[in-house]
Formats: C-alpha cells, structure tokens, sequence
C-alpha cells in the first residue's frame, strides 16, 4: 500500500454533510464519513439505497452539491475524477468495465499509465501473485475471460495505480460462492497489507467478515453504524 496522511492524525478521508445526487433527484442526504488509513469500512444497504451514488461521489464522478469531502486533509469537493484518482483514490466499480479491446496485460498497464517501466513491472508481478490466472491469461482478451476472473482483472487494475484508498463496488454481484472466497481472500491480503478499502456490498457476511467498521445506508441517509459485531447482532 502506498504511504499517505500516516501519523498525522489526519484522517485519510473524512466527509462532512455530504448531499449528491442527479439533476433534482437528490441521493445522498447528509453523510458524514471518516475513514482512518488502513481501516476496511463496509457500506451495506438495499438496492437503490445510495451506495453507488456515495462510491461515485467520493470518486469524483459526482459533485456534492453541498457538504465537504476531505482526502488526507485536502478539501476536494468538486473536484474531477482524474485529480481525486492522483490523490490515491481509486474505484473498482460495479460491472468491472474492462476494455474490450486490450489484453489482460494491457487493461492492466493503462492504470499505471504514470510509472516509469521498472515501477510499471514492479506492481504487475504483484497483482500476478495476488491472481496467478491473470498471469497465465496475460494474452488473452480482457472480456474473454470467465466473470470471476474478470472481477480479478478489475481488482488489479485498480491496485496497479498503487492507490492510498480503494473503492470496491458490490464485486460479488453475480459470481458463485467459490470464486466469492477467492475475491475475499484477496481484500484480507490488502487489508493486511495496510491498505485503506471501502467495500460497498449487499452480501452482508462477507463485507462484515472483513470491515473494522459498518455503514448501513437508508434512503441516503446512514441509519446504522458501529463494528461489525454489533451490526450482526441488530435486527434492523
């Protein structure tokens, strides 16, 4: 994981009265976050709850229309996503979105797009030991490859930008059990690693298997929040 606000005191995002959403439709009603460097925070919550609508706000997709969002101190609220990604964020977003046209080895590159090649090799050799099928499909297409192992694929797309904070976006959605089990093995080894994860889920057990800390989101709004334990133990 790369170093960030480490020692300061600062956390490494913090959002305060967060509102966004799209045209009038207003999504998100008020969100206060703050996630310290190397926490797992899991965001749970029903199909149209604002889950997405948050990942995408904090990514810069979305521009809060009141409210600040604070990476490492910083106050980035409106800012593009592209100067948000150079901070360190990264979104590894529902649906994988890989590019059909380039290898796996090339979906890959095009996030490191800024290391020079001896840096650019460095983080590929890591993302093949943390999926070693991506290693041996390196050649193939991206999309020609089963929805588990492109969900992989967007995994280490993400992680090849050697971002502070990563955002995962319900990557479970449509996969079997045991490819589920892989893909969570892996958030333990960054979550090890020192990494900071906001893992955005309806597959409750998993995501509060992993977090330190729990968000339920209702109606855009946070209704629960507190550790894992005690989120399990509600009956909400």
């Amino acid at each position: 994981a790369a170093s960030s606000a480490g020692g300061t005191g600062v956390p490494l995002l913090d959002l305060q009265g967060i509102c966004s959403g799209y045209g009038q439709a207003r999504v998100l009603k008020g969100i206060d976050l703050t996630i310290p460097e190397g926490q797992a925070v899991a965001i749970l919550g029903a199909n149209g709850a604002g889950k997405t609508t948050l990942a995408r706000t904090i990514g810069g997709a979305i521009a809060p229309t009141s409210g600040v969002l604070r990476i490492a101190g910083e106050d980035v609220s409106g800012r593009p996503p592209h100067r948000i990604a150079e901070l360190g964020v990264a979104h590894c977003m529902e649906g994988r979105r890989i590019f059909p046209t380039l290898t796996v080895q090339e979906n890959l590159l095009i996030a490191a797009r800024n290391a020079d090649a001896s840096a650019a090799r460095e983080r590929l050799g890591a993302v093949y030991d943390l999926f070693p099928v991506l290693a041996e499909r390196k050649d193939q297409g991206g999309t020609s490859m089963s929805g588990g192992q492109q969900q992989m694929l967007a995994i280490g797309r993400a992680l090849m930008a050697r971002p502070r904070l990563i955002i995962f976006d319900e990557i479970s959605l449509g996969l079997a059990p045991v490819v589920m089990d892989k893909l969570y093995e892996a958030l333990a080894v960054l979550k090890q690693a020192g990494m900071t994860l906001i893992i955005i889920e309806q597959d409750v057990d998993r995501a509060l298997a992993l977090a330190d800390h729990a968000y339920v989101l209702e109606h855009g709004v946070f209704g629960l929040s507190g550790a894992p334990s005690q989120i399990a133990a509600d009956p909400r």
